[in-house]
């Protein structure tokens, strides 16, 4: 039976672009995601990580647009994935200088998306009905 790691994610959507950023290898393009600490949400958890991986903040959907699980490392790993209307991006955020940060159109997201389930998602994310976001901002 496998061991399954928890991950939250956030597809940053601002002006009908997403915010996109390099993985962790800097090889793939991907949306800000990691683990699910204890004692957090998964959307605390989604929201930290757009902080800290791609410099954004805003609100977020109180709902998630879906999931999606991957393998890595012999390990599966199940995403629970928000929208986050971004009404902020930074100049600095901690992982800066390990990650590439670009704004997309969602044709060219898509495109540049590897793992099938996430681009489903983020497609999702501009097809969706918006939902009015809680007030959940972080201001990190």
């Amino acid at each position: 039976m496998p061991i399954w790691v928890r991950q939250a994610a956030a597809v940053p959507v601002r002006d009908g672009r997403v915010c996109l950023v390099r993985s962790s290898s800097g090889r793939r393009w991907v949306v800000p995601k990691g683990q699910i600490e204890v004692g957090h949400t998964p959307r605390e958890a989604a929201l930290a990580e757009a902080w800290e991986e791609a410099g954004v903040v805003g609100a977020i959907d109180a709902e998630p647009l879906g999931s999606y699980a991957y393998e890595k490392l012999g390990r599966e790993l199940f995403v629970l994935v928000y929208r986050l209307v971004v009404t902020e991006a930074r100049d600095e955020w901690p992982e800066r200088h390990f990650r590439n940060r670009t704004w997309f159109p969602l044709g060219e997201a898509l495109d540049r998306i590897e793992e099938p389930g996430l681009r489903e998602l983020v497609a999702f994310a501009f097809h969706a009905k918006q939902q009015p976001p809680r007030p959940f901002l972080v201001t990190a």
